[in-house]
């Protein structure tokens, strides 16, 4: 069975992304508005309307705005923005964590830095280990190709740092999907900054044992998260005794690689995440609900 499946913002970084993971594929039929029709109300809605699954690569408010055209209710909805993940009625599309992403109608992709921090953090909180008061703090550094277009072609034009801290008054858009998700009494600290490199992604997540169930250990942190994603082809479990982790260990990929790191006292943990910000971080892991939605091969078009 062939799915039909309309990008509604297609020619944005994660749209572009998205569809080269869908070309050449027997079992989808992507619907294409040319240039002239692409921004025309009239052709959206009949594009959106026709199709099974339609994937919205657009801004927040243009992402609301596409939602309210559709009028036939077998039409199945992926938002890549993050005007609804945390709205009413919208699955979140993090499968690995237990979400239904497969009997959803309407699933909101999660957010670059939510995913590596969710993955790290979620599973701690439900298996007891991390206090829902706990106080997190998260770091983390991305590739500049999650900034848009208007940071690529500054960065690639030589006028981008080396390293950018940004969202310095601690507002940023990704906290509500963190705290929500990973069931948090309060919000986290969110540190993010941006790289000078294309693409990839490190989360970390500092912990004191404080912090923590008394008598936590790096061997019970890594057992909680391997219960978790033991069977997740694309989300792994580093048992490896590395000294050094990169930026880009998973760029290119559709995957993220989960550590734990423990000081010596026991009383201190280190957890990272890496991951490449436009693939789980965000075309990837549309193209993996997708599949999921329209019953094909979860890993169908991903790299893991």
């Amino acid at each position: 069975m062939t799915a039909t499946v309309y990008i509604d913002g297609a020619v944005g970084t994660t749209g572009l992304e998205i569809r080269e993971r869908l070309e050449g594929r027997s079992d989808i039929r992507l619907v294409t508005l040319g240039e002239d029709r692409r921004k025309d109300v009239a052709a959206r809605r009949e594009a959106i309307n026709d199709a099974d699954a339609v994937i919205l690569c657009l801004p927040d408010e243009a992402a609301k705005e596409a939602v309210t055209l559709v009028e036939n209710p077998r039409v199945r909805v992926i938002d890549a923005s993050s005007a609804h993940r945390v709205a009413d009625g919208w699955t979140y599309g993090f499968p690995e964590l237990g979400f239904d992403v497969a009997g959803a109608q309407r699933v909101s992709n999660p957010g670059c830095y939510p995913t590596g921090f969710l993955a790290l953090v979620t599973p701690l909180v439900r298996a007891g280990l991390i206090k829902s008061d706990a106080g997190l703090v998260v770091h983390g550094t991305s590739g500049y190709s999650g900034g848009g277009k208007a940071m690529i072609a500054e960065f690639e034009a030589g006028n981008g740092s080396a390293h950018r801290a940004y969202a310095l008054r601690l507002g940023h858009k990704h906290v509500p999907e963190m705290t929500r998700h990973a069931a948090l009494a309060g919000a986290p600290i969110f540190l993010p900054s941006v790289a000078n490199i294309h693409r990839g992604m490190v989360i970390e997540v500092p912990l004191h044992a404080a912090q923590l169930a008394p008598g936590t250990t790096v061997a019970a942190i890594r057992d909680a998260l391997a219960a978790t994603f033991d069977d997740t082809p694309l989300v792994r479990v580093s048992t490896d005794d590395v000294t050094l982790i990169r930026i880009e260990d998973d760029a290119g990929t559709d995957r993220m690689t989960l550590h734990v790191f423990g000081s010596p006292a026991g009383d201190q943990f280190r957890l990272v995440a890496t991951l490449d910000n436009l693939g789980k971080g965000a075309s990837g892991a549309a193209v993996q609900n997708l599949n999921l939605m329209i019953g094909a091969d979860p890993l169908t078009g991903l790299v893991c």
